[in-house]
């Protein structure tokens, strides 16, 4: 009986050895794995900064660098030109514009003008007929012979009147009467006057006369058609005072001032600039888009050639200012956003390990740049107005030449190559 509780006292702390000895093994399980894990994270933090870093970062070695021609240099306070960029279209003044109609309707009947023919103040532009013009005419030279008549009576009525040989009313009557005629044939002589039609004769042509000096525009009428009034016929424009409606934006405003010079080209005729010269600006918004409009004459001599509601594309030149600006070649676009490249200064010389009996090889020192964002601005004698999203040291030295390229280096994978 002894003999069999030994045993299975043995027995029992031989299990329960075992047991602890299972359960030391799988807290060290447990334990590596939590390493593992930890090892793997960050092994993945430092991949997905080492690959943030090559988005930003280039580097090249020095024969690379001499190849291309990277030029450095700083950023310098410049005197720039600050200009606003606004689009428009070409007008003239109201004055300088007319829609010419008739006042009487009427067939037409004859046209003397084509479209883009130049014609002075008075011209003769077409005529048209209407008969009611001759009773016009009648009614005016019927008026005019009563108040030769009437004006004969005046005389003897007066006379006879202060020699008391007949009554006052008389002669008051025939003074009426005068009165009236006179009115009536002034009225008949304003209507025809107002037709351009004499008031001798008797004809039922009425001519149809340009307001302005100018070149005919639109012709809406043909020979034999009915003209009615208030309705345009012709169109006739004066180039000579030609200017400039520009569309400026509210925030903008506080810059455009009367005098300032302006440099425009035509939209679709790049290849000559233009100048002009502010004279007036709108008080009130011209639209729901916020802009106010801003009138540039033109000189004379350079609105040759050019007609109404062409659109233009033009730079208000704003006084000189002094900002911090870099060569334009220095400032690259990248997607929807600029940037600079600025050099890195302390990274030493790249180390290489090699296999055991390997040849060691001569590599060349790396030159790493970083790119910056910055904000341009205003462009100006072949220099650029720069403002960087993230301070920089002013002496720091930024590639002012081949910027392009390390830009197509960063985005073909970073650094080269060995």
């Amino acid at each position: 009986m002894k003999n069999i509780l030994n045993y299975l006292t043995a027995k029992s702390a031989k299990i329960l050895t075992q047991s602890l000895i299972s359960l030391r093994a799988l807290r060290f399980v447990f334990a590596c794995l939590a390493v593992t894990l930890a090892s793997c994270n960050e092994k993945k933090a430092e991949e997905a900064q080492e690959e943030e870093k090559e988005t930003t970062e280039v580097a090249l070695t020095e024969s690379q660098y001499k190849t291309v021609g990277i030029e450095t240099g700083i950023v310098e306070d410049r005197n720039l030109n600050k200009v606003i960029k606004a689009n428009g279209y070409t007008t003239v003044p109201p004055q300088n514009s007319a829609e010419v109609s008739t006042l009487i309707g009427g067939t037409v009947k004859d046209i003397f003008v084509l479209e883009g023919t130049y014609v002075n103040k008075g011209k003769v532009l077409a005529t048209i007929q209407n008969l009611e013009v001759i009773e016009m005419q009648e009614d005016y030279q019927s008026a005019v012979a009563n108040v030769e008549f009437l004006q004969l009576e005046y005389n003897r009525q007066k006379t006879l009147s202060e020699e008391n040989v007949n009554p006052r009313k008389t002669f008051q009557e025939v003074k009426a009467k005068l009165a009236a005629e006179r009115a009536r044939a002034q009225a008949a002589k304003n209507k025809l006057d107002a037709l351009h039609v004499n008031t001798k004769g008797a004809t039922s042509v009425v001519p149809i006369v340009s307001p302005i000096n100018g070149f005919v525009g639109k012709i809406n009428i043909a020979k034999g058609a009915f003209a009615n009034t208030g309705v345009s016929l012709f169109e006739v424009v004066d180039n000579s005072q030609m200017h400039l409606d520009l569309n400026v934006y509210e925030k903008d405003l506080g810059s455009i001032s009367v005098g300032q010079v302006i440099d425009f080209v035509l939209t679709n005729q790049s290849n000559k600039s233009i100048k002009g010269k502010i004279f007036g600006i709108n008080k009130s918004f011209s639209n729901e888009s916020k802009t106010v409009a801003v009138h540039a004459r033109i000189d004379p001599a350079d609105a040759k050639g050019l007609i109404p509601g062409m659109y233009v594309s033009a730079n208000i030149n704003i006084t000189n200012a002094t900002v911090p600006a870099l060569p334009k070649d220095a400032v690259v676009r990248n997607a929807d956003k600029y940037f600079v490249f600025v050099q890195e200064e302390g990274h030493a010389e790249e180390k290489h390990e090699h296999k055991a009996g390997e040849k060691e090889e001569a590599h060349e020192e790396e030159i790493h740049f970083k790119a910056v964002e910055v904000i341009p601005g205003t462009t100006d004698l072949g220099f650029t107005e720069v403002k960087f999203v993230d301070k920089i040291d002013s002496q720091s030295k930024i590639v002012t030449k081949g910027a392009f390229y390390l830009l197509s280096a960063m985005k073909g994978g970073g650094e080269h190559s060995h």
